[in-house]
């Protein structure tokens, strides 16, 4: 694990490597090559995970010279790819020595071959070619600035970038996309000009014609009845097995991260079962008594699963403390309030550990958001009867049924899921910035298409479409930045690649079904969990800043707003946002919102 820069007729020296130091603090290096007029930098900061020798050292050259690489993340299948490569004989056991030598041998395209969060730059020198690939599901994030005279410059942060260009321009268009989606889709940022790598995609710069081409390495899957439910809970149940054991893969002590859900409880228990030692897990909770507070029941999946746990409490007072700190980590602005307990969580182990499991990414391959209820009813009721509805929700003030209400009745797959995924309306994004959102309906549309949603249910098409859009550059891209600020790891288990294709072959009601969501994740847990475990309601892992708005924190955010003459009301209409806390108070929820508002305000005033 480590951070990755590089560029193309870009000069760069340490001082913007060591922008990402704390992604790689072991060690670092950046080596020079020239092919034909082109000079192309590659820099790399480690952190040791696997192979803690030299012979993990980055950048790293094939024996033969004629390729070079740059890799953050981890390759958990990669001794299986060594038996492909009995020809090579291997300095050491890194993974990144393993697929160097996998892509000489069988080509980029062999990318599609490794099950890992992985980000990484290939070289090859022999063909005068340069390769940018992001993971299957975006877990590990890739930048890219594409400027005239043929220079190009990438890195595993925004922070790299900034450092070259200096102050970056806001898009204003991202700006109406980030407010509709509450985080920005691959490959926009909120910042002209700076692009994010798609998950599942490569990108090949010709160093002969000083052109680019974009491909993607995604297989659309089709849903089969091949397993009888019983038959897929047992199948299932090996595959995540297999995972969790798969990324215990490390040559330092591994983790967990403990809520009080069956996710990471289950992710845990397997972990340690394979693990020699008791494993350390962590939870965070508020000293507020809310039903987001998970501190109880983590503690007593703990105890049943006999880890070696800690705690770690905040309250109101650290969210202001905090909130500007975790601005400027993420770097890109986002609707998500869970950011600020994943600090603090991260904080925390990072006294311990560098590397961490988490149950991230059950909920939408398995269905476990309200969302996927709400469209399997979309598909089986007329719509005019979700527009009788709107007003009954309206007067409940409850935002997800306010939401489904306007979104369910609208027939066109893609016009419904934007509406779904809608954090603030067309409306209010105009009086905000006085500009509409053009954008989110073509990245709905770009991954609908790709993976062929129109053969599919809605409700399979969308989880499949969640699973590689909202998940990656919303959860995935926030807890990579903050857990990797504290130089730690984040494995996620449950986006195993051979269990998702395992997963997404099934049909929706293996999965949602009598009114229960991740029907064959909780049937398979009742083997190895407590009914206390799996039967709990499910809590989020978020802050109570529903409450905290409309308190004091709330009062201070509005008295700063007031008074503040930052630039970002340039942008934004004063009122308008003022407005946003004004009807939080009357007791609409919209703490999403709020949060949205003021970390773009952060990013203005950095």
């Amino acid at each position: 694990m480590c951070g990755i820069l590089g560029s193309i007729n870009l000069p760069f020296g340490e001082a913007t490597l060591n922008t990402i130091y704390h992604r790689g603090p072991d060690s670092g290096s950046i080596e020079s090559f020239d092919i034909g007029n082109n000079t192309v930098l590659l820099g790399h900061r480690r952190l040791a995970i696997v192979e803690l020798t030299e012979a993990g050292y980055q950048p790293m050259t094939s024996i033969d010279q004629n390729f070079v690489i740059v890799f953050n993340g981890e390759i958990y299948n990669h001794l299986e790819l060594r038996k492909k490569l009995p020809e090579i004989s291997f300095k050491g056991n890194s993974d990144t020595e393993t697929i160097l030598y996998y892509l000489a041998k069988f080509g980029i395209k062999a990318v599609k071959d490794f099950n890992g969060i992985f980000s990484f730059c290939l070289l090859d020198k022999k063909n005068s070619k340069l390769y940018l690939v992001r993971d299957h599901f975006g877990v590990k994030p890739l930048y890219y600035l594409l400027e005239e005279s043929n220079k190009l410059l990438f890195s595993s942060e925004i922070r790299p970038l900034r450092h070259y260009k200096g102050k970056l321009e806001i898009d204003k268009e991202n700006v109406a996309e980030l407010l509709k989606l509450r985080y920005n889709p691959s490959p926009d940022t909120i910042y002209q000009g700076i692009l994010k790598l798609r998950p599942g995609n490569i990108l090949e710069y010709n160093l002969g014609s000083n052109t680019i081409d974009l491909y993607n390495f995604i297989d659309a899957i089709s849903i089969t009845k091949n397993y009888s439910f019983n038959k897929a809970v047992d199948k299932y149940g090996q595959l995540f097995e297999d995972a969790v054991k798969r990324q215990l893969m490390s040559d330092v002590e591994v983790g967990a991260l403990l809520s009080g859900g069956i996710d990471s409880a289950l992710v845990t228990y397997f972990a340690q079962k394979h693990s020699d030692s008791k494993i350390k897990t962590y939870t965070v909770g508020f000293e507020e008594n809310e039903f987001a507070n998970e501190i109880e029941d983590a503690q007593k999946s703990a105890d049943f699963l006999k880890t070696d746990h800690h705690n770690i409490i905040i309250s109101a007072s650290n969210f202001k403390e905090i909130f500007e700190e975790t601005c400027r980590i993420v770097e890109e602005p986002l609707g998500t309030t869970s950011i600020l307990p994943m600090f603090y969580l991260n904080e925390a182990v990072s006294k311990d550990l560098k590397v961490v499991l988490t149950g991230q990414g059950a909920d939408e391959p398995l269905g476990g958001y309200t969302r996927y209820k709400g469209e399997i009813l979309a598909d089986k009721y007329p719509s005019f009867m979700f527009q009788l509805a709107k007003p009954i929700a309206n007067y409940s003030k409850k935002e997800k049924w306010i939401r489904a209400a306007q979104s369910l009745s609208i027939k066109n797959d893609i016009k419904r899921w934007e509406s779904i995924y809608s954090l603030f309306t067309d409306l209010e994004i105009r009086d905000l910035i006085d500009t509409i959102d053009e954008k989110s309906f073509e990245r709905i549309a770009y991954y609908y298409n790709l993976l062929n949603c129109k053969e599919k249910r809605g409700v399979e098409g969308m989880m499949a479409v969640d699973l590689r859009m909202n998940l990656a550059d919303d959860l995935l891209m926030y807890t990579d930045k903050v857990s990797m600020n504290f130089t730690i790891e984040t494995r996620v288990p449950m986006l195993d690649t051979e269990l998702i294709r395992f997963l997404e072959s099934l049909p929706y009601e293996y999965k949602i079904g009598e009114g229960e969501t991740k029907k064959i994740h909780k049937f398979f847990a009742k083997e190895v969990l407590p009914a206390e475990i799996i039967n709990r309601p499910k809590k989020g892992f978020m802050s109570p800043t529903e409450k905290w708005f409309r308190g004091d924190l709330g009062e201070y955010y509005v008295q700063m707003i007031k008074e503040s003459d930052s630039s970002y009301f340039e942008l934004f209409n004063k009122k308008a946002v003022l407005d946003i806390f004004e009807q939080h108070k009357k007791g609409f929820n919209r703490e999403k919102q709020i949060f949205t508002l003021l970390s773009i305000y952060y990013l203005f005033n950095e």
